[in-house]
């Protein structure tokens, strides 16, 4: 069940970094994904600068502010492509 929430979590966190990021996002499973590796990479990041939210809503945020790095450098590769 913790699996599915995170899924969950991380779909709506990538969906939203789509969003915010004035795009239409890259597909679900690629949102998902993004959403899943962006909670790894902003927990890193905020983890390193001292920063550690608990909690449903710290794992979204968290994994919101990694997805909106990882689809901002996404896009700078594919732009210089």
């Amino acid at each position: 069940m913790h699996l599915l929430f995170q899924i969950l979590l991380g779909g709506i966190a990538g969906w939203l970094a789509g969003k915010v990021m004035k795009g239409d996002g890259y597909g679900i499973i690629i949102d998902i994904l993004l959403g899943l590796v962006g909670g790894w990479v902003g927990g890193e990041i905020l983890g390193w600068l001292g920063i550690h939210w608990g909690g449903s809503i710290g794992y979204l945020i968290t994994a919101f502010l990694g997805a909106v790095l990882l689809v901002w450098i996404s896009r700078l590769i594919k732009g210089n492509s």
